[in-house]
Formats: structure tokens, sequence, C-alpha cells
């Protein structure tokens, strides 16, 4: 789980105070309640396709029956079709058109050249192209709307020049009665006034007059989308939504027998009416009294939950306050969204708060809190069954997915994986109650992905409540641990040899806490930093030393000891600076414990054996691990270090010296405050035996009567 960071400033949310844990647990309750419907709720649960599993139903009451969604489609196709669009006849148009004619027909006749050649006069060509320009416009020159063409049709076998409509054509607010097959298209006016020529015996240039009269044919029938839009809605606002009527007494179903289609309807007609009237005569203060209950029932579990298995999360107010903010958060989205009648409540990305909580706590807090949050919400949505199934089995995944965050990419994973889970089991609940692949609404899948989308929001929200409320997530361990990071490239270039050390601890302690349990991305950050306080004096620590003296031996041993034992301070000085989390700095400051630098002390003894010794001085300064985490690192950076020391590593040397080192760290009691067990320090041997005869490339002796030798 993640850690807390011990230099919170605001002592006000600290652990000490019991009045303002159960003040918050009041005041969420109190706003909860505040926010959620207040309408009551239908008594009985029930799913199309399965049996009514209560006592006989008696209408208590005549009301309608609604009609369903199908039925409303139906309706509403059969209103459209009955629905003409509408034209404005625009005057103005035809006659620009054709005063444009009589003004530039002198200029193209004489730019043709006709009047050289032709007999006949000007006037003759004027007013053919009138007679027949005024004819095109009387009747009137339409664009064709696809719409409307295949109203009624198959769209897939539609000629469009051969579909006309009815139409009602507007001239002065006046309203006319007109079929496109009384009107031209472009084309046809075009094609019209090319046959017409065509028979005239006084049009010489007939080609020439019809490729004139052609740059004056245009639209003077306009669609006026606004006001059939208008006709539209207001014919589709008339369309009753309820077909016939159940009676006061008369039995809507029985108990055990199956609902079908109708008796579904009937129920659905029952339950909203029942909800309209309960607002209107209900009493509101029992309802509120109601939800006062349950969702105090629902916070007292969930603290008991943590007072019994989550107990750092319990006692610190500031780790409860991010439970409270979410949760409110949340439940007060879902309030909205039902107040203001959303088209589907399943747009709001529910799945965000189980996400929240694993990033930041574990998976237990997060899997409850998920679920208390769902079965409060239950209690107010439409079809609770649905939404139960669908959030409780979209948050399991959402858990599952992040179980172990390694990589950023795992949230996209995660989201393509709760979109699955809701697409499956909305289809398998559609099949389930209606056995048919007609009865799903494709569409209806749009809020799922929405929601998902929504999802990832959850991320730079978590980025918030770190910074806001001062814990460490696995996000901020899992970038800390990019080796390509500025603080670790510079442990790199000034002590190249810790570097190396520090990366082999990191892979001895993270496989070690796989194998016993505990957070890998912690330990691993932790065996990264632990020994930053090196880049200080790097060449007093051996596995930065190259050939040539070693500068401990112009010192005194009390002035190498503490060269040694300070790097730990100068390491949580130089992990501040570069603003790490405190629970980083713990790995720092408990790797040596309270351990002796044991080669120095030895040495101060031997060349002063009369002289008295301040052990202190050879001594870490502390503390001692404090965590199963702290533990394991403490034994890798020993073993390790110790290992680079073996002249001749074999499967035996490599064997006694991870023994040897653990026992002595047990003699020294390092390990008292951290809930690390025998048998979790056994295997913890075993794997760094297995790790160091890899890294030391031994060979395994697999013969037997050798191993009996040497059992």
């Amino acid at each position: 789980m993640a850690k807390l960071k011990i230099n919170y400033i605001n002592s006000k949310l600290q652990n000490n105070s019991t009045v303002l844990k159960y003040g918050m647990v009041i005041l969420t309750v109190l706003l909860i309640c505040i926010f959620l419907p207040k309408q009551p709720r239908f008594r009985y649960e029930f799913q199309k396709g399965k049996a009514w599993n209560h006592e006989n139903l008696i209408s208590p009451y005549n009301f309608a029956i609604l009609k369903t969604k199908e039925e409303l489609d139906r309706d509403k196709q059969q209103i459209l079709k009955t629905v003409q669009p509408v034209y404005n006849l625009q005057v103005s148009i035809s006659k620009e058109q054709i005063d444009q004619f009589v003004t530039d027909i002198a200029e193209k006749w004489q730019a043709s050249q006709l009047d050289t050649i032709e007999t006949l006069d000007i006037e003759d060509y004027k007013d053919s192209g009138l007679a027949l320009l005024n004819y095109i416009y009387n009747r009137g020159i339409i664009s064709l709307n696809n719409r409307y063409q295949t109203k009624g049709k198959d769209s897939d076998k539609v000629d469009p020049t051969e579909s006309n409509y009815n139409f009602t054509l507007m001239n002065d607010n006046v309203a006319q009665q007109k079929n496109t097959a009384d009107c031209f298209t472009i084309e046809m006016a075009n094609n019209y006034i090319q046959q017409t020529l065509a028979k005239s015996r006084k049009i010489t240039h007939k080609t020439w007059l019809t490729e004139v009269l052609k740059n004056y044919v245009t639209v003077n029938l306009i669609y006026n989308e606004t006001l059939t839009d208008k006709i539209e809605q207001t014919a589709l606002a008339n369309i009753s939504t309820t077909r016939g009527m159940v009676q006061k007494g008369e039995l809507i179903t029985e108990k055990d027998k199956i609902i079908n289609g109708e008796t579904y309807q009937k129920l659905e007609s029952l339950k909203k009416v029942f909800e309209d009237e309960a607002k209107i005569s209900g009493n509101q203060n029992y309802v509120i009294l109601g939800q006062f209950l349950i969702v105090g029932l629902a916070m007292s579990l969930l603290m008991v939950f943590l007072f019994f298995f989550r107990r750092q999360i319990y006692n610190n107010n500031r780790l409860l306050l991010i439970v409270y903010i979410v949760i409110i958060s949340m439940l007060g989205v879902l309030s909205w969204a039902i107040k203001i009648q959303i088209p589907s409540l399943y747009y709001i990305p529910y799945c965000g708060v189980p996400i929240i909580f694993r990033i930041l706590f574990d998976t237990r807090v997060a899997l409850n809190i998920h679920l208390l949050m769902v079965l409060v919400a239950a209690l107010f949505v439409p079809n609770s069954y649905d939404f139960v199934f669908l959030q409780i089995m979209a948050g399991l995944v959402a858990i599952y997915s992040i179980k172990t965050m390694v990589k950023r990419e795992q949230f996209l994973i995660s989201s393509g994986l709760i979109l699955a889970t809701y697409i499956i089991a909305y289809i398998g609940l559609v099949l389930t109650r209606n056995g048919s692949f007609q009865n799903i609404y494709w569409n209806e899948l749009i809020p799922f992905i929405v929601s998902v989308g929504l999802t990832l929001l959850a991320y730079p929200l978590i980025y918030a409540f770190e910074k806001l409320f001062g814990i460490v997530s696995d996000l901020t361990l899992m970038e800390l641990t990019n080796s390509n990071s500025k603080l670790l490239r510079e442990l790199s270039l000034k002590a190249p040899g810790t570097f190396q050390h520090s990366l082999q601890v990191a892979n001895l302690a993270e496989a070690a806490i796989y194998k016993i349990g505990g957070n890998p991305l912690l330990i691993r950050a932790g065996a990264l930093y632990h020994d930053i306080g090196k880049m200080s004096n790097p060449l007093y620590f051996i596995e930065n030393q190259k050939t040539g003296a070693n500068p401990h031996e112009e010192l005194t041993p009390e002035q190498s000891a503490q060269i040694i034992i300070s790097h730990v301070l100068k390491g949580i000085e130089i992990a501040r600076r570069n603003q790490l989390p405190e629970v980083v700095i713990d790995f720092i400051r408990t790797h040596h414990g309270t351990t002796r630098v044991d080669y120095f002390y030895n040495m101060f003894i031997k060349n002063n054996p009369e002289k008295l010794v301040d052990e202190t001085i050879f001594h870490y300064p502390g503390p001692i691990p404090f965590s199963k985490e702290t533990a394991v690192l403490m034994m890798a950076d020993s073993v390790e270090a110790a290992s680079r020391a073996l002249k001749e590593p074999t499967q035996q040397s490599i064997s006694k010296l991870v023994d040897k080192i653990v026992e002595h760290k047990l003699m020294q009691k390092q390990f008292a405050k951290s809930n690390i067990t025998m048998k979790d320090i056994g295997d913890v041997s075993e794997i760094f035996k297995s790790m160091l005869m890899s890294i030391h490339h031994v060979r395994i002796d697999y013969d037997l009567s050798k191993k009996k030798e040497s059992g």
C-alpha cells in the first residue's frame, strides 16, 4: 500500500483528532443525503423474460400504458412521413435572371458575330429566350431533397430523377400544395430549352441560344429547412406516449409468471406513475430519514473495514479526507445527472473511483469502497439490477487490470478491458432477457465508450491528490525508478560503481519482495536511491575506486568511519533537496540501521589496544528498518556488497556468505521493528543465493553423491 510522507505540514489533519475523524464521517453522510434524489422508490424489482417473484400484483389505480421505445420510434417515422417539406418562391431570383438575360443578349449576339450572317433580327432570339425563361420560372425550378425522395422507399433502389414528392410552396405567406413532378430541376429545364428550340423554325442557331439560356437557369424554389423542422417538431410533440389503460383492481401479473413484453410495459408504466405520484404526496422527511439510515450504514461499514483491516488509513484523517471527497463527488455527480435527466447514466465514469483508490491505496480498499458506492447508487437509478451488475463487473476489471503498475500503457490496456467488459455484460443482459440480437441497440454502447474515455481523467486526479495530501502512489514510484531521471544520471556519472551496485541491489530486493509479498516498485525506488549520499565523496567507497592509492590510508580509523557513515546523512540531504518522497528517504535512513562499521572499528582496536573506544563514532545513526521492504533492502545491500569481495565465488561460499550476513543482522536485532517473519527471511536468503550465483556465473553442482556428503 502507498505510504505517507511524514513531513506533512497541516497538523490539523493528523491522526490524533478523533473528533475531526467522526465529524468528517457525519458531514459526508449529510452531504450525500442532500445530493441524492428525494422521491420514494418503486418497491418491486423486475426483469423482462424473468419470473415475477412477488405476490400477485393488482393495479392500485387507473393508469395509462406507456409505449415502448420501438413503438414511439415507429410512430415518429409514420408522423415524419406525413410532413411535407416547405419551399419558398423567390420571385426576385427569376426577375434578376430574366433582366440579366435581356441586358446581356445584345452583347453576346455581337460577340458571336451572328449579325453578319444571320438574316433574322436579334429581337427574335430575345423574344424566344424570354418566353422560355418566363415559362420555366413560372412553373418553378427546384433542387430535389434526397431525404424526401427516399421517404417510404428503399433508399438503395431510388432513382433521384424519378422520385417525386409533395411539398408546400410559400409565396407571400400563401401556402400552395404542389408536387415536384410539376416543377423543373436545373437539368430538366435545360433539356426543355434544348428540346423546344430544336422544334423552332424561327431560330437558326439553336445551339447558341441554348447555351446562352443555360447561364440564366437557376433554382427559384428554395427549401425552408427551419420552417420544415418546426413543423416536424410540432407534429412529433403531438405524438401520444401512451396506448390503452389499466383499470383500478385489474390483475397486472401473477406470482411466478414469466414477464412478457406487454406485462413488462405495464409494470414500467405503474412504476413511473407511482414515482410521479410519490413526488406529490410522499412524506419527504421520511425519505430523507431513510436515505440517512442507508448512507450512514454504508459509511459505518466502511469505517469498520478500515479499522480492522486498514488501520493506517483509519488513523490518518488526511487519507480519510481523500476517501470522503471522492465518494461525495461521485455520488454528487450521479445525483446531478439524475436530476437533469441525462440520456444515460452510463456516461458517468464510475470506474474512475476504484482506479483512484487502487493506485493510491490497494486492491481491498478499492473493492470495498466501489461495492458500497454502487449499492448506495443503485437505490436511486433506474434498472438498478443492470446498473449494479454492469458497474461491479467493470469495477472488478478496473481493479484487477492495474494490480501491478509497471508501465503507463497499463492505463490504456485497463481502459480497453473495462470497455470490453461493459459491452460483453450489456449484450449478455439483453440476450438473457430478449433472446434476440434484434433487441440490441448498438447506439446504447456510446455511453460506455464516453465513460471509459472520461475514466482516464482519474490519472491527473491521482497526481493532484498526491500533491495536496502528501501521499506517494505507484505512479510516482514508477517515475522515480526511471534510470534516466536527473538524480540517477548524476549518480551514474559521479559514482558509477555505486550506481551499478544500486542496480544489482534493486534487482535482488525486487525479486525477494515478489516472493514474500510487498511493494516491488517501492523497494526498487528505495534501492536505486539508497546510496546517493556517496556522490559527495565517491572515491572513499571501494566500488568507485580505480587502481591507485586508497584515500583512507591517509586518515585515522575514526575519520574514515565518519566519512563512510556520513553517506547516510548526506543522502538524506540530497534526497530532500531533490524533493524525493519521504517513503524513499526511509530506505536511505534505514539501509544500515544502527549497525557498526566493523572494518574501521577493528582497525581502531588493533592500533589502539589500550585506548577507550567511543562506539557511537563507529555506529550508523539509524533507525533500524521498520517495514518488510526496508528490511529486505538492508539484507540485499549487505549481501551484494560482500559478494563482490569473494575471490572465488562458488555455490558453497555464496550460501555461507548470505547465511552469515543475515544471521549477523538478526543477532544485532536489526529486524526487530519490521513486520518480517523468519520464514520470509529464509525465503529471501534463498532468492539471494540463487541470484548471486547467476550474477557470478557459478555452476550448480548436481552430483547427488556430493550433496549427500555435504549433507
